[in-house]
């Protein structure tokens, strides 16, 4: 409905920002990430938005860049996560570290966000590791310096072992299950089902 709104900055808060255009101040529920980086009050600023509608509320949710907006989409479309998680996601580091935390299935550094606990870093890798552009790759190798080889080829075997754990099974069952049937398919998705059949 609101690709963005450009207007005054009136009010900063922890979690907050009031934008004055037209007339009208529209409170935007932000990370801390895009609240670090606004502009002082006074100053005319334009936020990307994200208008959430529920049964009992309707939420206005602020994003200093695109890009934030865009990860923002992709975090509330893994099951379990809400809107005011992603921002708490958002904002537990840079845009940078969690792409690349993302990438790299570090499932420790997604863990450490506010309310995300093991199982829900392991969907939030496996399910968005491929919804992260080329152009975001080469981005964060630039910056880093650092070869990102598992998103030019996806391991199959690793993407069913976080599978099967975000699924409740332990590190040395899924281990177990799969290397009874590694070499039966070069789909996750068929190698989660093949291991589970034999877990049965």
């Amino acid at each position: 409905m609101y690709a963005y709104i450009k207007g005054i900055v009136a009010e900063k808060g922890l979690n907050e920002l009031v934008i004055e255009a037209g007339g009208v101040g529209y409170s935007l529920y932000c990370s801390l990430n895009t609240m670090q980086d606004a502009l002082p009050v006074g100053e005319i600023m334009r936020v990307y938005t994200y208008l959430n509608v529920s049964q009992d509320s309707v939420s206005l949710f602020g994003f200093g860049t695109k890009g934030e907006r865009d990860m923002f989409l992709r975090l509330i479309g893994v099951s379990g996560i809400g809107s005011k998680t992603a921002i708490g996601i958002l904002g537990a580091r840079s845009m940078r570290d969690l792409t690349l935390a993302i990438v790299m299935g570090d499932i420790a550094a997604l863990s450490r966000a506010p309310g995300i606990g093991k199982k829900t870093a392991q969907r939030i890798a496996l399910e968005l590791k491929e919804q992260i552009t080329e152009d975001e790759v080469e981005e964060l190798s630039a910056h880093t310096g650092v070869a990102m080889p598992a998103m030019q080829q996806s391991d199959p075997a690793a993407e069913a072992m976080i599978a099967l754990q975000s699924l409740g099974y332990t590190q040395g069952e899924a281990m177990q299950a799969l290397s009874a049937v590694k070499d039966k398919s070069d789909q996750p998705d068929e190698l989660v089902r093949l291991a589970l059949r034999g877990m049965i």
